[in-house]
């Protein structure tokens, strides 16, 4: 079933106008009046809730409230569904359709070239085509904050056992997989790693029961890609890091950290283009870069003063160095398995 919703219809007088992307020969027409907001619409395969699509939706909705567009959105969209809703929105005009393709990449990529005039900003595994001059992609490459996050981790596990739960082996939970785990062998080489895939998007249960067999099989840090860990290792007393979103709010006494996305730049880079007349087949993935502002930890909150300070004297180094550009976190987008 899929749901719509509209929101932030509110307009201001003028609109941020920037140079945006470079321009190139592969501009597209998409130009947009002075005094009118651009129209967007998000169409998600889960609920908005959910960490991936709840940072895109949370920042579309922030743009909408600033007056920079109007937006409506659909979730619960499958994937079967999901190209005859892009071409519902294209025909009704929206200017920029903002999306996950990642289980219809073909099928997208055909409603893409049937409406040219149409901006497509869409969470993909592949890079920008030229032949596919209007379709933009982008992902959440936060390893720089999954990174610093397994170095908090490996300094709060005590048994260096700790336990990973995960939607799909895809690249874009890979790369932060890996991330996490080379965060956490640099203050305990000798970690090992259980790891493992639900084969969902959503579903907390089977993430709780996944994450409890791990505490079982001796875990005392879970890695919560998936909802529904942290609920596993707060009931069996272990800690938890967290993924995309900050939910330490929820368990105070169990989630330690959180590497963030932030969708916002990635949003204003697509908005600028457009706003120029050059939105164009980008790569977006580089705004989630923390050095771009689209990656950052969460405040450490109830666990301040709790994590042992060479280990965040550890992490204010890197850090440093990732926004300076002098150390980058490695993107391996390879399957993680278990030690």
């Amino acid at each position: 079933m899929t749901s719509h919703r509209t929101d932030g219809l509110s307009r201001r007088a003028l609109l941020m106008s920037s140079a945006g992307l470079a321009a190139t020969a592969s501009l597209m027409p998409v130009r947009l009046m002075a005094q009118e907001p651009i129209s967007v619409a998000g169409i998600y395969t889960v609920p908005v809730e959910q960490q991936w699509a709840g940072r895109i939706h949370e920042a579309a909705v922030a743009a909408a409230e600033e007056g920079l567009i109007t937006y409506t959105y659909s979730e619960n969209t499958a994937n079967t569904d999901y190209p005859r809703v892009m071409r519902e929105y294209a025909e009704q005009g929206v200017q920029l359709i903002l999306g996950e393709i990642f289980g219809v990449e073909q099928e997208a990529r055909e409603v893409v070239l049937d409406y040219p005039d149409t901006a497509f900003l869409m969470g993909s595994s592949f890079m920008p085509d030229p032949e596919y001059s209007n379709l933009a992609v982008f992902d959440n490459y936060i390893q720089d904050a999954s990174y610093l996050s397994g170095i908090i981790a490996g300094a709060m596990s005590e048994t260096g056992n700790i336990g990973m739960v995960g939607g799909f082996p895809i690249p874009e939970v890979n790369r932060l997989m890996h991330a996490f785990m080379a965060g956490v062998r640099e203050v305990k080489p000798e970690a090992e790693f259980q790891v493992s895939f639900i084969g969902s998007w959503f579903d907390p249960p089977k993430a709780k029961e996944t994450a409890f067999a791990m505490i079982e099989n001796g875990a005392d840090m879970l890695y919560a890609e998936r909802f529904g860990v942290s609920d596993a290792a707060q009931e069996k007393g272990v800690l938890a890091i967290g993924n995309v979103i900050d939910t330490q709010a929820d368990y105070p006494d169990t989630v330690v950290a959180s590497a963030l996305w932030d969708f916002g730049p990635t949003l204003a880079a697509a908005i600028e283009a457009i706003n120029a007349g050059n939105f164009e087949a980008a790569n977006y993935g580089l705004y989630s870069f923390m050095k771009e502002g689209g990656a950052s930890l969460a405040p450490l909150g109830s666990f301040d003063g709790k994590i042992p300070q060479d280990a965040l004297d550890l992490v204010a180094e890197k850090e440093a160095a990732i926004k300076a550009g002098e150390f980058e976190v490695e993107i391996d987008d390879s399957e993680p398995t278990s030690s």
